[in-house]
């Protein structure tokens, strides 16, 4: 008994060994993959896009975005219309204080003595508490700086800068990634053009502190990570109008079942129902589920019975989140998006009703400088890759595009019918970006979705911060992705014998 089981494991073993041993082949030309005397042509064990830091998955899908209720305001610039968006990954929260002042004190050691205008172009501008007629002087200097406000909704930062933090947060967390799986090792002795760049270390222009590179299969020696290897994630960035409004109403919680396309109920918030406090009985039936202003000079209730316990904002993770695990994506803090502005009315939409899957307008299209050579010129002293913005010209004989910049392409350009005559006839402008959801200083109105506003990108707000999102490769529902309902043919194969 015990040869027949020692017989039994060996064979089991050589099983193993064998099947190990199998080298997977191209489909069509034979050849073998991940082998250096075949060549060396890599095939990815990719088991999809991780989820990176605060992030959550929103599957994508249509909805009816823009303004369904009626528009009290009367503005008549965001007339319904049927899109399709994306998925993508949005921030379960919006930035905090903690989480900027992370961002200056990095910019503080590696520019601080050589570009200090770095930092200072960076800061939250705190003066926006001041007011004329109203003594809020205390949060000029406590509301970024003091402990107590750590976790509450960084404000203050301007749109340009929202950006900068978005591309400084993705350069930190792919310096994690290739910490964290060995190759680099931690080094916070970086300074000015010598730091972690996504964009450099991909093009070689930065090596930094290697522990071990991946092995070569073409040369048989080493190489740094490259963006085919899958490793490092895409850039965060502000979310587009479309996505911020999609997350936002979060209308997968209202599906009929997991297997009907078919919406049981619209929203007027991230929740359902008409009110702002909780229906459900419960507990917590008659809550109030956001940071808002409920009335004139009522920002949070009664003493010994306050409604939603915030006089200006709340903690990041205050109240609860919607379908999609987002917290206050109406009320505490507006949110900047990436959208430039302009009015969705009915002549608008009747030239750009075919750009219906992930509608966004503020393109300017950029790409990197490159030499005579064709390849990227040296970076620059903040050890950024060097972009330039795509001239009309050099596009001249594309099909799918004719512009450099589309900030207003058929709407307010000679082939629209509408012109902008900034400051005189109209606020639009170049500069003007959408900003969604309600605030702590806002009514319940702006709190609905797909309600917007605009403000110039170079201007900030004590009620307006913002959140990041990052596209999704691969798969619309995540690395389980199991193809949905729709039909899939599958192919019979022939194995093949190689000798």
């Amino acid at each position: 008994m015990k040869n027949l089981f020692k017989l039994s494991t060996l064979f089991f073993a050589i099983l193993v060994i064998a099947s190990c041993g199998k080298q997977e082949r191209s489909s069509s030309t034979g050849w073998a993959y991940n082998d250096q005397k075949w060549g060396g042509f890599e095939k990815k064990d990719y088991q999809g896009q991780v989820t990176g830091p605060n992030l959550v998955l929103i599957e994508g899908g249509t909805f009816s975005m823009g303004q369904t209720e009626q528009d009290v305001m009367f503005e008549w610039n965001n007339v319904a219309r049927r899109v399709t968006v994306s998925s993508f990954y949005m921030d379960e929260t919006e930035v905090s204080n903690i989480d900027y002042k992370e961002y200056l004190y990095w910019l503080s050691r590696v520019f601080g003595e050589t570009y200090p205008e770095v930092l200072t172009n960076a800061k939250p501008d705190t003066l926006v508490w001041r007011e004329e007629l109203a003594y809020n002087e205390p949060f000029v200097e406590t509301y970024f700086r003091h402990p107590s406000y750590d976790n509450y909704p960084v404000v203050g930062v301007n749109w340009l800068q929202a950006n900068e933090y978005a591309q400084w947060r993705t350069d930190r967390v792919n310096e994690m990634v290739l910490i964290e799986k060995g190759i680099l090792n931690t080094n916070a002795e970086q300074k000015d053009e010598d730091n972690f760049n996504t964009e450099a270390y991909l093009l070689g222009q930065y090596e930094g502190s290697v522990k071990k590179n991946l092995k070569d299969l073409k040369t048989g020696g080493e190489r740094s990570v490259s963006f085919e290897d899958g490793i490092l994630l895409p850039s965060y960035r502000l979310p587009t109008e479309s996505e911020w409004e999609y997350a936002a109403l979060a209308l997968v919680g209202n599906q009929a079942t997991d297997k009907d396309e078919l919406i049981t109920d619209k929203r007027i918030y991230p929740w359902d129902g008409n009110t702002v406090r909780q229906r459900v009985r419960n507990r917590d039936q008659g809550k109030i589920l956001a940071n808002f202003k409920r009335g004139a000079g009522d920002y949070m209730g009664m003493a010994g019975h306050l409604n939603d316990h915030a006089h200006i904002t709340s903690p990041v993770r205050e109240f609860m989140p919607n379908d999609f695990g987002l917290f206050n994506m109406a009320g505490n803090v507006s949110e900047w998006t990436m959208d430039l502005y302009r009015p969705m009315t009915s002549l608008t939409l009747r030239d750009v009703e075919n750009q219906d899957l992930n509608p966004y307008r503020g393109g300017k299209f950029e790409e990197k400088v490159l030499d005579e050579n064709g390849i990227p010129v040296e970076k620059d002293s903040l050890g950024r890759i060097r972009y330039q913005y795509v001239k009309d010209d050099d596009v001249a004989t594309r099909e799918n595009y004719k512009r450099g910049q589309v900030y207003n392409y058929l709407d307010g350009d000679e082939d629209s019918e509408v012109m902008y005559n900034y400051g005189k006839t109209t606020l639009v402008s170049d500069k003007a970006r959408v900003y969604k959801g309600g605030s702590w200083t806002d009514r319940a109105y702006w709190m609905s979705p797909g309600t917007r506003r605009f403000k110039e990108e170079d201007k900030s707000d004590r009620s307006l911060g913002f959140r990041c999102a990052m596209t999704r490769t691969g798969g619309p529902t995540g690395n389980e992705d199991t193809g949905g309902n729709h039909f899939k043919f599958k192919r019979k194969t022939t194995k093949r014998r190689y000798k």
